[in-house]
């Protein structure tokens, strides 16, 4: 695949959806095998070398979660702001306020705030997953680690997974709490006619088990795929330091694209049920 994107550009524009085609097609079969590999070293060696993985998750939970956390509380005061702000000049104008428990389910709880959180944890540790790895692909470090009989899937892979994934549904719902929260403070300032006992009476209304069932299974799913594709361009191909930064960029842009067509899935979900 490397080879690929060194050939010089094609001439024609068939050449050139071809040679798309093909990269495209090989990306999927190497992802789809390190997420085999991945999935099979999880459940081959669960609870082999628990003093050694354990730490390393909980270390991967911290940084890609506890450490992210100030970040998520602005984030999740500029998202209620941002709902609020517009939504009430708008509500008010047809007298439909009665709907604003229902607006912030809807846009925060179902879609904004998975899907935000999992593009901020995306551009702070996915990318530095993929240089990290990298490096250490670049300089031998992997290497090393198979000389010294220590499965580099097993030490590297598996506690990004499983930290990037839990971290990603703390993040969230952090972030949908602080959004909620922060939302009802801003239509107050508003002067916005709304107790407190009927805004939480509107989200109760607009919230159901499926909500709650959806909303575990789609921001793990954000998070095990951002920690997959991003290990994968790290770890899973040889490299060149030089050549660490284009695996960022490409890793951060299969990742949105996964995410996105992940919350097209749910969506779905959503609207058939």
């Amino acid at each position: 695949m490397r080879a690929l994107l060194r050939l010089p550009l094609p001439r024609t524009l068939t050449d050139y959806l071809g040679r798309e085609l093909l990269r495209f097609l090989l990306m999927v079969q190497g992802l789809g095998a390190f997420t085999l590999i991945t999935l099979g070293v999880m459940i081959s060696k669960f609870g082999v070398a628990r003093r050694l993985i354990h730490p390393r998750v909980r270390e991967e939970t911290a940084r890609a979660g506890l450490r992210l956390l100030p970040m998520f509380l602005f984030m999740s005061a500029a998202l209620g702001l941002l709902v609020i702000g517009q939504a009430v000049s708008w509500l008010t104008r047809v007298g439909a306020i009665d709907y604003l428990g229902t607006i912030m389910v809807v846009v925060v709880v179902r879609e904004l705030g998975p899907l935000a959180t999992a593009l901020l944890v995306l551009a702070r540790i996915g990318t530095a997953n993929v240089i990290e790895l990298g490096t250490a692909r670049a300089t031998g470090e992997v290497e090393a680690l198979e000389a010294l009989g220590i499965d580099p899937v097993h030490y590297l892979i598996v506690p990004r997974v499983i930290g990037m994934a839990l971290s990603v549904f703390a993040l969230t719902v952090y972030l949908i709490l602080g959004a909620l929260l922060s939302g009802y403070l801003w239509a107050f300032v508003q002067d916005v006619p709304l107790r407190p006992e009927e805004y939480v009476r509107q989200l109760a209304g607009a919230l159901s088990g499926l909500d709650f069932v959806l909303l575990v299974l789609k921001t793990l799913a954000f998070g095990c795929v951002i920690a997959l594709v991003t290990c994968y361009h790290g770890l899973a191909q040889p490299l060149r330091l030089e050549e660490v930064s284009e695996a960022t960029v490409t890793a951060v842009a299969q990742s949105i694209i996964l995410c996105v067509l992940i919350d097209a899935l749910f969506i779905i979900i959503y609207l058939t049920t």
